[in-house]
């Protein structure tokens, strides 16, 4: 192998290096993993403690660097709960595109549903539940209560 070529190959070995470190990949909602480091116990006492306003503003800071179920799941909640139901709608779902087996978020869009007058997919995601739960649940069995507690069926 002569030098001008040997050099010509190093070099463009050494170009694909650079431009693959530069390079970072842009990850598609559905491929994000959860961290292990992800900490929601602070949101889950706002919950908890009926302070849905603050848990929205921690949750939304979490969600600008995970793209995760939970986060997704509790953005979801807090919203429900604040009254935005539309915009709730919309982080159940991105929960269940990350995470289609996720019970609490398939119990509280049930619930979301129920308050909206939806039953009939409130009843969608009640099935999914006794699907995912053959043995019953605690999310199958707060659904099932919740539908009770509003008088449909």
């Amino acid at each position: 192998m002569n030098r001008n070529k040997l050099a010509g190959m190093l070099g463009l070995a050494l170009a694909t290096i650079a431009s693959a470190s530069t390079y970072s990949p842009a990850f598609a909602v559905d491929n994000m993993e959860t961290p292990a480091t992800l900490d929601l116990s602070s949101v889950r006492e706002k919950i908890a403690a009926k302070d849905y306003v603050s848990a929205l503003t921690e949750l939304r800071g979490l969600a600008e660097d995970n793209q995760q179920a939970d986060v997704y799941n509790l953005l979801g909640f807090t919203l429900r709960k604040t009254g935005d139901f539309d915009t709730s709608l919309t982080y159940y779902q991105k929960a269940l595109e990350l995470q289609p087996d996720h019970k609490a978020a398939r119990e509280y869009l049930g619930e979301l549903y129920v308050d909206t007058g939806k039953m009939d997919k409130a009843n969608e995601q009640l099935a999914s539940l006794t699907q995912l739960c053959p043995a019953g649940c605690e999310e199958l069995g707060d659904l099932q209560k919740y539908i009770a507690s509003k008088g449909v069926n």
